[in-house]
C-alpha cells in the first residue's frame, strides 16, 4: 500500500491538532513582501481525484492504527501507548504515520484544508471533496481553510453556504492590514473594500471567520494609520476572531530589502505594544474575540471577548507599558527566550534571577565588541535576533 500522501508547508497556531489535507499547492498571489513560504514556487489546483485518493490513503492508516488498539486490548481508542506502540512498528516513521497517528490521538475531529487559498477550487469540486471527506471519517467536527480575501469577495454568499452545508466550518484571512496605501506597499493584492466584501460573505454563509492583523506591518512610517484604518475594516465586517500575528522580518523576504534600503524601518516592541492599544481602542461595535496565539506576540494576554473584555485587554497593555524601562526591558528578553508567557511571570524570583543575568551578559558582550556601553537601540537588536528561534 501507498501509505504516503501530500502535505503542504505551513497551517494556522489554531490548527495544530488537525488533519492536513492538501487541496492546492502553494499560493495563487505569492507577491506580499513580508512572506516567504511559497516563493520561488509555482501555484496549482490538485485534481479532486488525486485529493480523494490522499483522504483514501489517510482512511487506511487510521484503520491500521485502530486495528492495532483492537489487537492491543485498547478497545480501538488511540491513546499514548497505541501512539508509541505504532510509531515503533518497522516504516512507521514517516512524516504520514505520525500525522495520522497524532490527529487520531487527539480525536481525529478537526482538518485543515492546505494551501494558500483552497476556496480557488471550483465551488463543486470543493463540496465534494468536503462531503467525501466527512464520508470517510464520521468523527470529524470541524474543516478549515486559508483563503484571500479577493477569492471570498468573488464568491457570492449561496456558493459559501453550499461549502459550508458540505461541512467547511471555518476560513482563516490573512488580512494584515486595512490600511490602502499600506495593503500597495505591501503588494497585499486587496484593497479594503474587498476584504470587507470578502468578510461579510463569508459571515453570512454562517461559516466561522478568523481575521489575521500584522501589528508592526505599518512600520515607523504608518503605525497609527495602520492600526485605526484595520479596526475600522473589521468593524464593518465582525469576525468570529481576529488573531494578531506579530511582523517578523526574514532575510529571505522581500521586505528585508526595503529595511536595507531605508524605505521601512520596524518599529520597537513597545511602540508595537502601543500600536496595539489603538488598534484596541478604535474596535468598535463588534463582537468578535482577540486572540494573541502565537509566540512572536510580546503580550500574550491581550486576549479576550469584544466588547465585554476590551478593558481588561487595554489595562493588561498599559501594565505593561507603565513599567519601567528596565522593567520593560527584563520582559521582553524573558518573553523572547520563551521563559515568560504573562506578565505576572516576572514576578518569579528565580526567573527575574536567571533573565538579569543574561542581559548582563548581552552587555558585557556588546562593551566588548563595540568599545563602549550598549545603548538602548543595540539591546533591542539582540532582543529581536532571539525571535529567529521561533520562525
Amino acid at each position: 500500500m501507498d501509505d504516503v500522501f501530500e502535505m503542504g508547508p505551513i497551517r494556522p497556531p489554531s490548527e495544530a491538532r488537525s488533519l492536513l489535507i492538501r487541496v492546492t499547492r502553494n499560493c495563487p498571489w505569492n507577491k506580499c513582501e513580508f512572506c516567504h513560504t511559497y516563493k520561488g514556487e509555482t501555484f496549482s489546483i490538485r485534481p479532486k481525484e488525486e485529493v480523494k485518493a490522499d483522504i483514501d490513503r489517510i482512511k487506511a492508516l487510521a484503520d491500521e492504527i485502530r486495528e492495532l488498539s483492537w489487537k492491543t486490548g485498547e478497545a480501538g481508542q488511540v491513546n499514548e501507548a497505541v501512539l508509541r506502540r505504532y510509531l515503533a512498528l518497522p516504516g512507521k516513521q514517516s512524516h504520514a504515520h505520525q500525522s495520522v497517528a497524532a490527529w487520531l490521538y487527539y480525536g481525529g475531529t478537526q482538518v485543515f484544508l492546505q494551501d494558500g487559498n483552497s476556496l480557488l477550487v471550483k465551488t463543486a469540486d470543493l463540496a465534494d471533496i468536503l462531503e467525501y471527506l466527512k464520508g470517510r471519517f464520521p468523527s470529524i467536527r470541524r474543516i478549515t481553510s486559508y483563503a484571500r480575501a479577493r477569492t471570498v469577495s468573488r464568491k457570492s454568499v449561496e456558493e459559501l453556504k453550499e461549502l459550508h452545508r458540505a461541512g467547511l466550518s471555518r476560513i482563516h484571512i490573512g488580512m494584515e492590514t486595512g490600511y490602502g496605501p499600506l495593503l500597495e506597499f505591501m503588494k497585499k493584492g486587496v484593497t479594503p473594500e474587498e476584504q470587507v466584501r470578502g468578510g461579510r460573505n463569508v459571515v453570512e454563509s454562517g461559516i466561522s471567520l478568523s481575521e489575521y492583523v500584522m501589528p508592526g506591518l505599518g512600520g515607523v512610517r504608518w503605525w497609527r494609520e495602520h492600526a485605526v484604518e484595520t479596526a475600522r475594516v473589521l468593524n464593518r465586517i465582525d469576525p468570529d476572531y481576529i488573531r494578531l500575528r506579530t511582523l517578523y522580518i526574514r532575510r529571505d523576504m522581500p521586505l528585508f530589502q526595503k529595511v536595507q534600503s531605508g524605505e521601512f524601518a520596524r518599529p520597537s516592541d513597545d511602540e508595537i505594544v502601543a500600536e496595539i492599544r489603538l488598534f484596541l481602542q478604535t474596535l468598535d461595535g463588534i463582537r468578535s474575540r482577540v486572540v494573541s496565539d502565537h509566540i512572536l506576540n510580546l503580550l500574550e494576554e491581550v486576549q479576550g471577548k469584544l466588547p465585554e473584555e476590551k478593558e481588561m485587554m487595554l489595562a493588561v497593555i498599559d501594565r505593561y507599558l507603565s513599567w519601567p524601562p528596565e522593567e520593560r526591558l527584563r520582559f521582553r528578553v524573558g518573553r523572547r527566550l520563551g521563559y515568560l508567557r504573562n506578565l505576572g511571570d516576572l514576578e518569579d524570583p528565580a526567573l527575574s534571577s536567571w533573565i538579569d543575568q543574561i542581559i548582563r551578559e548581552v552587555r558585557r558582550t556588546l562593551r566588548e565588541d563595540r568599545g563602549a556601553d550598549a545603548g538602548e537601540p543595540e539591546i533591542e537588536k539582540e532582543i529581536y535576533s532571539l525571535m529567529e528561534s521561533y520562525i
